[in-house]
């Protein structure tokens, strides 16, 4: 099954942002050690944040790039937040990408 994660915050929930880190780490971490993984990871708005230097996700992200979960990252996004040049993982695409993603996905599920 193709499955799709969404990350639209710069952690997961809705949390004060350290507890949305604090879950977004604890979640990363144990999935890139699951031997079960998302076909794609899709982060737009603030989400951007995650992939990007300083982001406490970033070992857990390489890894699961390294295993071969695509990880996409809004580029209008890094644009608004001027975080461009800070992408540390992860392809920069725009919203078609996106919108395929979203559209050929079994399953989609925005944490």
């Amino acid at each position: 099954m193709k499955t799709v994660l969404v990350f639209a915050r710069n952690g997961m929930g809705d949390a004060p942002e350290n507890l949305q880190q604090t879950l977004a780490v604890k979640y990363l971490s144990l999935l890139a050690q699951s031997e079960e993984k998302p076909a794609q990871i899709l982060f737009y708005a603030e989400g951007v944040k995650l992939v990007c230097e300083g982001s406490l996700v970033l070992q857990w992200l390489t890894m699961l790039e390294s295993a071969g979960v695509e990880l996409t990252v809004c580029s209008t996004c890094l644009e608004y937040f001027g975080l461009m040049d800070k992408v540390k993982v992860g392809k920069v695409g725009g919203m078609p990408g996106i919108l395929a993603a979203l559209q050929s996905a079994e399953k989609v599920t925005s944490l």
